[in-house]
């Protein structure tokens, strides 16, 4: 065996070398023997346009074959560095290999003599890559190019309450328009902006006892005692977070002389691994419906906790958070959720770009949220809604890892997905 004829061994190490080497000097990239050398100074593959001209994105497969499964898609305009290539099922040019299991078909995409980079996102201080905004509710049109909009012919028609991502934002006509992540034009002045919550969950340090809890109605009354009987002296405020002391009856002492009501608060309980759970510091994350909170853990320490809105409906129904141990098997940067194929509902919704999305049973995942604030309290179709700062910090906490450039990544040996419980 021959570096020639298996190239993809080596593959996780020229990964984490290959900055640095292309710096130093071009790596002429591995091909099966017999085969036409790749062009000298090949340094790169990016995707060939897509619609319109638009920057297409890679799909990347584990082996250089369409059937050996998903390993995730690149970001549009991401270049990734090449390292092989070899022919193979499912392609009629040549697989070339981009990274660790990553493999992408020539027939989509073409060689540069750049070297490989991508556009990292900065995320605001609510932890989102975009701003977001809401379809007033008399609805609004929509236009493929700007030119278009002073032409009066829409090339589609949003919904009241659809919510989108902005990515950037022209003037056109006198009007100010904005582009969505689909490429459309939208009239800013049809839109509103969302206002999501800066709130985050908290990172437990050390041996720190998992004592805390969040104030989950908009005014929770303190007392000086755990009695009925007795006048309030203080309150606090929503998503306030406390420190629990002592538990008595239907209170909960949260200082000296002060006490409040349970029922006012959300505080998540610490939890045995489950038996998927097998190393003494594997990660894996624990969501507990009672309390409408979510632990991630490191073997039997937690190390960070936070509040949730799980699924509003009974177990076994359409719009519950199935108990369960599940894993990720993917994870996605933004994904669009909607119901607007379905004849059989009167209400329809749309939620482009939903951020951080990591699905662990089939349709259901942890997500960012940009549309509600109600953390704390069931709330959505099924999922477990975060706040967009705690699903970004579980987004990369959690494997597989998303490389640089890539928008989606899928599980593999290596780099397996995380667990995830969800429990009474």
């Amino acid at each position: 065996m021959t570096i020639a004829t298996r190239p993809w061994l080596l593959a996780a190490l020229i990964a984490t070398t290959a900055t640095r080497a292309f710096a130093d000097a071009p790596i002429p990239p591995w091909v099966d023997e017999g085969e036409v050398p790749l062009p000298a100074g090949a340094r790169s593959v990016i995707a060939k346009p897509g619609e319109r001209g638009r920057d297409g994105d890679m799909v990347l497969f584990l082996g250089p074959n369409r059937s050996s499964g998903r390993r995730g898609v690149t970001a549009a305009g991401t270049t990734l560095p090449i390292f092989g290539a070899r022919r193979g099922g499912g392609c009629d040019g040549k697989w070339w290999l981009v990274g660790p299991l990553a493999w992408t078909c020539s027939d989509g995409a073409t060689l540069s003599m750049a070297d490989a980079s991508s556009v990292p996102g900065l995320p605001g201080p609510d932890g989102l890559l975009h701003e977001y905004f809401f379809v007033r509710p008399e609805g609004t049109s929509a236009y493929e190019t700007l030119e278009s909009t002073q032409e009066g012919a829409p090339d589609r028609e949003l919904e009241g309450g659809w919510g989108m991502a902005i990515l950037e934002q022209k003037s056109a006509g006198g009007q100010r328009w904005g582009r969505t992540s689909k490429g459309l034009w939208v009239a800013m002045p049809d839109l509103g902006a969302a206002r999501p919550t800066v709130f985050h969950g908290e990172t437990l340090q050390g041996d720190a006892p998992l004592d805390i809890a969040w104030v989950v109605t908009d005014k929770a009354s303190v007392y000086p005692s755990a009695s009925p009987k007795v006048k309030p002296v203080d309150a606090a405020a929503r998503f306030q977070l406390l420190h629990v002391a002592e538990e008595s009856g239907a209170y909960l002492r949260v200082g000296d002389g002060r006490w409040m009501l349970a029922r006012d608060v959300a505080r998540p309980h610490v939890a045995p691994p489950p038996a998927e759970v097998t190393g003494a510091h594997e990660k894996w994350i624990d969501v507990e419906l009672p309390s409408q909170t979510l632990v991630a853990y490191e073997g039997t320490r937690p190390i960070y906790a936070t509040l949730v809105s799980t699924g509003r409906g009974p177990q076994g129904s359409d719009s519950a958070t199935p108990t369960g141990v599940h894993r990720i098997w993917v994870k996605i940067l933004a994904s669009d959720m909607d119901n607007t194929e379905r004849d059989d509902i009167d209400s329809h919704y749309s939620l482009s770009d939903v951020p951080y999305v990591q699905f662990f049973d089939h349709a259901v995942g942890l997500h960012g949220t940009y549309w509600h604030r109600d953390f704390g309290h069931v709330r959505s179709h099924g999922c477990v809604n975060l706040a967009p700062l705690d699903a970004r910090w579980l987004f990369e906490f959690t494997g597989p890892r998303l490389p640089a450039g890539w928008v989606a990544t899928y599980p593999t040996s290596f780099d397996p997905g995380t667990v995830v419980r969800v429990r009474n």
